[in-house]
């Protein structure tokens, strides 16, 4: 896989006033990115995300995989993104039987921050039911696996203590150790983000858990179950779909995680 994407730092300077009680400051302060990111499939222009653009060939191979446009990583060829001052652009060339398939299912995504389903035509392509997943070994017990993730997930939040205003995905082993973070302003391009790396790298996505920092939604609960990661565990609150999707798929859903407790929202036997 090409990529000619320069280093970016995923945040701008800004100029603000600081109000503190009756005093005013003029200073600078960091911000974090958004930019408009066309992910292109063999040419044709699939989906625009509005995204931190950085790690974004990583962005655009877990989308591929999350959607369900690819089945594997392998059959996606090559991955080029290019960084323009106020866009960017991926090209990704994938093999022709899923490229035709992603023509049949008509989705043209034009995603704003926090959007996993805008522009989709109609209810029959929302992909609501998950197929069961395959058992998989979860952590056991559970609450130091989850008070573990939660303490250290806060120093691998470089772009989040810079600006205040991105989400976290983390890939965390079964113990709860965090191993990898990517951060972006979408909680789902997080994921995709992270999802992209673990495919990359080959690593057995059964083999461990995500932790996120934001809300359970069912666009992130439908990723992951796709994925088979057994366990998602969330800061915030889970929705009512994301629930119901967990435990169709047979996905395990934590949320409220805190390093003294959560609360479980899926009944998954521990492995």
């Amino acid at each position: 896989m090409d990529c000619d994407l320069p280093l970016r730092a995923g945040y701008q300077e800004r100029a603000i006033v600081r109000h503190r009680g009756p005093s005013a400051v003029h200073a600078l302060d960091n911000v974090a990115e958004e930019v408009p990111v066309a992910l292109v499939f063999n040419g044709i222009s699939h989906a625009v995300m509005m995204a931190t653009p950085r790690d974004l060939e990583e962005l655009a191979v877990g989308f591929a995989l999350t959607e369900g446009i690819v089945r594997s990583e392998s059959e996606i060829y090559d991955v080029e993104a290019r960084v323009l001052p106020a866009a960017a652009e991926v090209q990704l060339t994938i093999a022709q039987g899923a490229f035709m398939q992603m023509k049949e299912r008509r989705r043209s995504l034009a995603g704003r921050t926090g959007c996993g389903v805008c522009g989709i035509e109609s209810l029959e392509l929302l992909d609501l039911d998950p197929e069961p997943m395959a058992p998989a070994v979860l952590p056991d017990p559970l609450p130091p696996a989850i008070a573990r993730a939660a303490r250290e997930l806060r120093e691998h939040q470089d772009l989040m203590r810079e600006t205040g205003g991105v989400h976290a995905a983390a890939w965390c082993s079964r113990d709860g150790a965090v191993l990898r973070v990517f951060e972006d302003v979408g909680r789902h391009n997080g994921l995709d983000k992270l999802v992209g790396h673990l495919a990359m790298q080959g690593t057995d996505m059964r083999s461990g858990f995500v932790f996120l920092s934001s809300r359970a939604s069912y666009e992130l609960a439908r990723k992951a179950a796709r994925m088979q990661i057994p366990m998602l565990a969330t800061i915030s609150a889970p929705t009512s779909l994301a629930i119901d999707i967990a435990r169709q798929a047979g996905l395990k859903l934590v949320s409220f995680c805190r390093e003294d407790g959560f609360v479980e929202y899926t009944e998954v036997a521990h492995g």
